[in-house]
């Protein structure tokens, strides 16, 4: 099976000129991208190769909430992926493991598939606690996806994310195997991708190993040569 590379453009770029640009030459088989909101249906007309993914979404379907995105609405402008609890949400915006279960739940309902972020900051690390929080936010993040379903889970120690300093891949294979034991229990089938500072020059030490099934890209993705480059190692283990 296809290994997944999401590039994650957060609240990049600027203006739409950018965004045009940066989706034409980024647009390769075998990658979501996901730009902000404003630009998902600009990116979804310009990509022919790629497919489009949401950086969030709401768990309900209408009514008074104001600012937010529902699955169905992402459905529409023919989103495939969707980005749930990524840690600058749960930092920032203060989303909670139940609040990522109940957009995990809409996003099957709609059709979409959820890529659940999980990870610990470099205090929880230090304080080896590592285990217990992917643990929690695995079991309650999953809670109601139901049985059967299928999910992508990126553990993204938020410690690594921005700071060039990745992860292990030995540590990550032992956070694949925590994920898939959690989900296993809740009768979930999960494909685990690794994030926190993917670049072309380290991806290989991370997606040679079939355990690890891609990668959540963030600052890399703006540079269409480097984000093709990390598509084009993950296409040699397809």
């Amino acid at each position: 099976m296809s290994k997944i590379i999401i590039a994650n453009w957060k609240l990049n770029p600027s203006a739409p000129v950018d965004a045009e640009k940066l989706a034409k030459e980024s647009d390769v088989k075998g990658l979501v991208i996901a730009p902000p909101f404003p630009f998902l249906e600009f990116v979804e007309a310009i990509i022919k190769k790629a497919d489009l993914g949401a950086q969030d979404l709401f768990w309900e379907d209408s009514g008074a909430y104001t600012g937010e995105v529902s699955g169905a609405q992402l459905k529409s402008l023919k989103v495939s992926h969707v980005i749930i609890g990524h840690s600058e949400r749960r930092l920032n915006l203060g989303e909670t493991d139940e609040m990522v279960a109940k957009k995990v739940a809409v996003a099957l309902k709609d059709g979409l598939m959820p890529v659940v972020c999980v990870g610990e900051t470099r205090q929880q690390r230090d304080k080896n606690q590592t285990a217990a929080v992917v643990e929690q936010e695995v079991r309650i993040g999953l809670s109601r996806a139901g049985a059967g379903s299928e999910v992508v889970v990126a553990y993204e120690p938020i410690w690594a994310i921005g700071t060039g300093s990745p992860d292990t891949p030995e540590n990550m294979l032992k956070m694949v195997k925590l994920i898939k034991e959690v989900a296993g229990r809740l009768n979930v089938k999960v494909r685990c991708i690794y994030g926190g500072s993917v670049k072309a020059d380290n991806a290989d030490t991370f997606l040679s190993h079939p355990e690890i099934e891609g990668a959540l890209v963030g600052g890399a993705s703006l540079k269409p040569e480097e984000i093709k480059k990390i598509v084009s190692i993950a296409n040699k283990y397809a």
